[in-house]
């Protein structure tokens, strides 16, 4: 497995996707954890259409120490709770909403999970928050991680503020 990313020694995430139709929502995701620095590795496998795959690759990262797993689908999404059901590896969900019901489908199938086999569940193509949340989790363990997430929500505050001033200003004008 290659790794992106500046510590390709240490914390590891897989990005998995059901089909190429969800890269453009999954940009976010694998800019976020490049911009964060975190290795990652990028796979199309499908729950449906190509399940040893699916298999073969949580194998593998389970073997590698991969410590999160991002999953995103759209549709019947059953990508997130086929991988979380093989491995206790924590799996972050990304229902995407390329599919007739606007990923309403894919948000049901990725959340409701049954007892014992839990999800983690973002909004639909919220990408950005599933990387977030899966550099939150590898943050515990990497000092380096958790000072630039500080840092991240720092900016975050400082954005509000300026919008803030942006407001008040224009309604005293």
């Amino acid at each position: 497995m290659e790794l992106a990313g500046a510590r390709a020694n240490s914390m590891k995430a897989l990005v998995m996707m059901g089909s190429d139709s969800d890269l453009e929502i999954m940009r976010e995701c694998i800019a976020t954890l490049e911009a964060f620095g975190v290795p990652h590795k990028v796979v199309v496998a499908s729950a449906h259409r190509s399940l040893h795959r699916v298999i073969s690759t949580v194998r593998e990262a389970e073997e590698q120490g991969v410590s999160v797993i991002i999953a995103a689908a759209g549709g019947a999404a059953h990508l997130a709770g086929v991988v979380a059901g093989m491995t206790v590896i924590p799996v972050i969900g990304v229902p995407c909403g390329n599919s007739p019901l606007f990923g309403v489908d894919a948000l049901y199938s990725t959340v409701q999970m049954p007892p014992g086999i839990p999800v983690a569940c973002v909004g639909v193509n919220a990408s950005k928050n599933a990387a977030l949340l899966a550099i939150e989790i590898l943050a515990q363990i990497d000092p380096v991680l958790h000072s630039a997430l500080v840092d991240y929500r720092t900016g975050l505050a400082k954005e509000v503020e300026v919008k803030h001033e942006r407001v008040v200003k224009a309604l005293h004008n």
